[in-house]
């Protein structure tokens, strides 16, 4: 499996985050990294992060996107139930013109967790 990376756009200096959206982010980053090289070799991929009232990860890659009619399966599934689990999203979509882009967002604030 071959991933290429076109951009990485992070924050120079991230706030203290805590530790379970840490992991949450990170484990959905993985997969979708994952997913990417496995279903778009060598495609352009990016990966942004942000922080304003929630920390936002966004994977895009440049591949064929997802086929009509497609079923989550268990990679997919878990990215979901992570960001669940801790009063976020994750959502997994066609990209235009081509390609897919995996959207999590994690609420910020220790008493939603």
């Amino acid at each position: 499996m071959r991933l290429s990376v076109a951009s990485i756009d992070i924050p120079e200096t991230l706030p203290s985050l805590p530790a379970a959206v840490e992991v949450a982010a990170y484990r959905i980053a993985v997969e979708a990294l994952t997913n990417a090289a496995r279903h778009a070799p060598g495609a352009p991929v990016s990966v942004q992060l942000a922080v304003n009232s929630r920390l936002e990860l966004s994977i895009a890659d440049g591949g064929a996107g997802l086929p009509d009619g497609y079923r989550a399966g268990v990679g997919l599934n878990s990215m979901r139930e992570r960001a669940a689990e801790l009063g976020g999203l994750c959502v997994v979509s066609r990209r235009e013109p081509c390609g897919t882009i995996v959207r999590a967002e994690f609420p910020l604030f220790e008493e939603v967790l």
